[in-house]
């Protein structure tokens, strides 16, 4: 089977990173949402409480609880919560959801800033305060995300000056967070109460020189085992629809990773491992074959060079990995 190694060097490394830009430990709240971004749910966690991270960011109620144990505060950023409790903290992302919170209920009010997906608009704002008050919610900080804090185009700005505005006006007492990973090493002087980093702790952040110079050191790696090994005479192919034809004689092997535990299909023909191996015709669903005959295969360190051979970005390579994939701490 494949397996993944986390690298806990790195991943302190860019926890230490992240650290100076916010200033003190207890403005980090990672986000572990999607099995800790294909990292490994409770891997992640434990090592987060180890370094010190006291706060996490997830999307549903059932991560919370898998994780409840090792955070002093969570935020779930999708689900209603069923009962209440007193470290998890619930999203409230439409004005037409209030009445459904329980009584008592943590709740964090995610404002829409410009992104125009999730969040209360801007005009519906004081109707939203009354709302979670008459609802009998303890309202305890507000939110918006950056659509374009990764780019050079206005927007972010544009948002920043929103949320500042927001703020000036909202009641008394609340906490504010807008930064994720590329919005937090885009300010100079970091000073909300904390920011959600995701992509940045797990070491594929990519931002521009302009923006950023900051590197960061990918925490995970992909391995896969062989299943068998062929030599091919010229002309010979290998897999579905003989899109790999052997120029020469060579050595091919099979390995045990296919698109179903996901590394994606896209990747046929034209991906090579960071040892410069080159893949041999299409990924299958749970077979790729490969120009060598190693016992093991490093089939990545890093997505975002997979991302680019794939013409995607590294959240998709690291999030495609499927849970069942062995994930080991190094």
């Amino acid at each position: 089977m494949p397996r993944i190694e986390l690298s806990k060097k790195n991943f302190f490394y860019n926890l230490d990173e992240i650290k100076k830009q916010t200033k003190s430990i207890n403005k980090i709240a990672l986000v572990l949402k999607d099995n800790a971004y294909g990292h490994g749910l409770i891997e992640i966690a434990k090592l987060a409480n180890e370094y010190g991270v006291k706060k996490a960011v997830v999307r549903s109620d059932k991560e919370a609880s898998e994780v409840e144990e090792y955070f002093d505060y969570i935020l779930v950023l999708s689900d209603i919560p069923t009962i209440v409790s007193k470290k998890i903290h619930y999203t409230i992302n439409d004005i037409n959801n209030i009445h459904k919170f329980p009584i008592g209920s943590l709740v964090e009010l995610k404002v829409d800033t410009g992104m125009g997906r999730n969040g209360i608009s801007l005009s519906e704002l004081d109707i939203a305060y009354e709302s979670i008050e008459k609802q009998g919610l303890k309202l305890k900080a507000i939110f918006t995300h950056h659509a374009c804090a990764d780019e050079l185009d206005g927007i972010y700005e544009e948002q920043k000056k929103s949320f500042l505005q927001l703020k000036q006006k909202a009641p008394k007492g609340l906490k504010f967070h807008s930064c994720n990973s590329a919005a937090l090493f885009r300010e100079d002087d970091f000073d909300e109460d904390m920011a959600r980093v995701g992509i940045a702790a797990y070491g594929c952040l990519e931002l521009s020189h302009e923006l950023s110079d900051v590197i960061f050191k990918p925490v995970l790696s992909l391995y896969s085992t062989k299943i068998s090994t062929r030599t091919l005479k010229k002309g010979e192919s290998v897999g579905y629809s003989a899109s790999y034809r052997s120029k020469n004689e060579e050595s091919v092997s099979n390995y045990d990773i296919g698109y179903s535990d996901g590394f994606l299909r896209v990747l046929s023909n034209s991906y090579e491992t960071p040892d410069k191996i080159k893949i041999a015709g299409r990924i299958s669903m749970d077979n790729s074959s490969f120009l060598c005959n190693k016992e093991e295969l490093l089939i990545f360190k890093d997505a975002r060079e997979v991302a680019k051979c794939a013409k995607t970005i590294s959240y998709e390579i690291l999030t495609s990995l499927k849970s069942y994939i062995k994930r080991e701490v190094v």
